[in-house]
């Protein structure tokens, strides 16, 4: 591979692609959409792009998950079990993924994409009030934590989408809450996907941190935001979120068909 050269322009582009990326996953998730076609544009190679991409993204929800943190929107003491079973499913599904094709699983995600997108459309008041949990915390994070952290090691795109949900309806959280457990968690699995593409050499990491420190502001504005206007805020932006994976996923599945 030839070396990137950081030009200017480049540093640039990667900074404000890293901060819209940084906002938007702070909000809703699905920052990714934004920073790994940046990164592909930059002509990274796809390997070191998605490396890249778990760097920099792990400054974003590191900060945002801070935020929701300091802002009493989530809490470390509260879910520590689940941040336990999430690093343990993560392992797992990093070192199962390296023994089994992940390619079964594509065309299942925008399906349950899909059923994620219209019961928000459909349930107007999800996420704006807090109700009763369906399941004990206990349980909740150990049950959630081995499957959604399995499912972001082994494969990973929706998943900050499916926590956010699993919050909402299970637990009883309101939007907000929801999304700041959802980056705590998040930020839990990426780091042992990230530390798997450092041992694998994977990760360029002059642009990592070019594009981190993006991702650093744009989470602190985005995390601010959700924390300040609430469901009315984040629930548009994280059904477009959703939407727009459901349409890559989709793509990359379904367009042959036709």
């Amino acid at each position: 591979m030839e070396p990137i050269v950081l030009t200017m322009d480049l540093l640039v582009f990667l900074f404000f692609s890293g901060l819209l990326a940084g906002l938007v996953d702070a909000v809703a998730g699905g920052g990714g959409l934004i920073a790994l076609p940046a990164l592909l544009f930059a002509g990274i190679p796809p390997q070191l792009a998605l490396g890249t991409n778990k760097l920099q993204g792990s400054f974003g929800t590191l900060t945002a998950a801070f935020n929701y943190i300091r802002k009493g929107q989530a809490s470390l003491k509260a879910s520590w079990i689940g941040i336990v079973f999430t690093l343990v499913g993560a392992a797992i599904g990093a070192m199962v993924v390296q023994q089994l094709d992940s390619d079964f699983l594509e065309p299942v995600i925008p399906v349950l994409l899909l059923l994620v997108f219209l019961y928000t459309l459909f349930s107007k008041n999800l996420g704006f009030k807090e109700h009763a949990p369906r399941l004990s915390a206990r349980f909740f994070f150990i049950l959630f934590g081995l499957g959604l952290g399995f499912y972001d090691g082994f494969f990973g795109p929706g998943t900050g989408s499916f926590w956010t949900m699993a919050f909402m309806v299970l637990l009883g959280l309101n939007m907000t809450r929801a999304s700041g457990f959802t980056k705590v968690m998040n930020f839990t699995s990426n780091i042992v996907a990230l530390s798997s593409f450092i041992l694998g050499g994977n990760v360029l990491f002059s642009v990592g941190l070019v594009m981190a420190c993006g991702q650093v502001v744009g989470a602190a504005i985005g995390s601010g935001l959700a924390i300040r206007k609430g469901a009315r805020f984040i629930r548009p932006v994280f059904m477009t979120v959703i939407f727009f994976t459901i349409l890559r996923l989709g793509y990359q599945n379904y367009w042959t068909w036709f």
